[in-house]
């Protein structure tokens, strides 16, 4: 695997792609010199003979304090629009110009840096990673994520605080969810959401909640309850994953789920098929997966239900005990 490096004239470790864009604008155009303070001091000289009157002198101080780091870095598009430098350096990671030297991925791991890249984006920004992370590079994540278990200390780490093991409260979050090619039949699955809840003897589920656009067919495939199961391995390819959210028939025997959240009901086709989601933590409220049609057929060969799916946790939804 080639890994690409890009070198910054202000930083060679912290920012590899800076140099690929330049700004059309002041980098900081909404910071103006503000909050000026004056300070007006008085200096008065005592009564002479020759005068009775005070003399005063007034001197004003200028200061301000605009510091160029109060924003993080980005560039002003000709729409107007924001391209934050922070979001563009996953992207330059995991789509490096062809001009670049590889670097030995001998000498780093790719999957740190590609968390420590995720981790330096801000909560509330991470969602934009859906729209400029392509299918290609979707799944290009998925291979770089890959390389997290050769770090022992790098594979305990967890894109999730529900998922990490370590709570023993009853949490829900929410996660955005993107892919592409999936079948007709549930064309819906390249954009939808799903809901992750543990209960409070430690079994986590989740469902499918919504579909984008197609809402109201998504009803028909509703609520598509899956459960949580932590797995080493992909089993029709025998590649390294962190968990897996199997479908199973959809007739799961809750006994607590989070309140206005329907029954469980029977899957309908392919779901109802051995529908597995193999899951990679690729860097914090950020994974990705592989959706496999296992099939209930023994002699069934397995199959990929559409390309990797990104999964982005919604932070407009903060974890909440239910």
């Amino acid at each position: 695997m080639s890994v690409f490096y890009c070198p910054s004239s202000s930083s060679l470790h912290l920012q590899p792609n800076r140099q690929l864009y330049t700004l059309t604008k002041p980098p900081y155009p909404h910071l103006q010199p503000s909050n000026h303070l004056k300070l007006s001091r008085r200096l008065c000289v005592p009564n002479t003979i020759n005068s009775i009157h005070k003399k005063k002198t007034t001197t004003t101080v200028c200061s301000v304090h605009v510091s160029p780091w109060d924003d993080k870095p980005y560039q002003v598009l000709p729409g107007g629009e924001i391209s934050y430098y922070d979001e563009r350096d996953v992207v330059s990671f995991l789509d490096p110009p062809k001009q670049l030297i590889p670097i030995d991925p001998s000498t780093y791991n790719p999957a740190a840096y590609l968390w420590k890249k995720i981790d330096d984006i801000p909560e509330e920004r991470r969602h934009r990673l859906l729209t400029l992370l392509n299918p290609r590079l979707i799944t290009r994540a998925w291979e770089v994520a890959g390389t997290r278990y050769d770090s022992s200390k790098l594979a305990k780490k967890s894109s999730s605080r529900l998922l990490d093991g370590k709570s023993d409260a009853k949490l829900l979050e929410f996660w955005h969810c993107r892919t592409n090619g999936g079948p007709l039949a549930v064309a819906w699955i390249n954009y939808f959401k799903t809901a992750l809840f543990c209960c409070i003897d430690g079994q986590t589920f989740g469902r499918v909640i919504d579909a984008s656009v197609f809402r109201g067919s998504s009803r028909a495939f509703a609520p598509l309850y899956f459960t949580v199961r932590e797995v080493n391995e992909v089993m029709s390819t025998e590649e390294p994953c962190d968990m897996a959210y199997e479908f199973g028939d959809g007739l799961l025997d809750l006994q607590e789920y989070p309140q206005g959240f329907p029954k469980p009901g029977k899957h309908p086709s392919p779901f109802n098929d051995a529908v597995v989601i193999y899951v990679r933590n690729v860097g914090p409220g950020v994974m990705v997966g592989q959706a496999w049609q296992e099939g209930e057929d023994l002699n069934q060969v397995p199959k990929k239900l559409c390309s990797e799916i990104l999964m982005v946790k919604d932070y407009a939804h903060l974890d909440t005990s239910w």
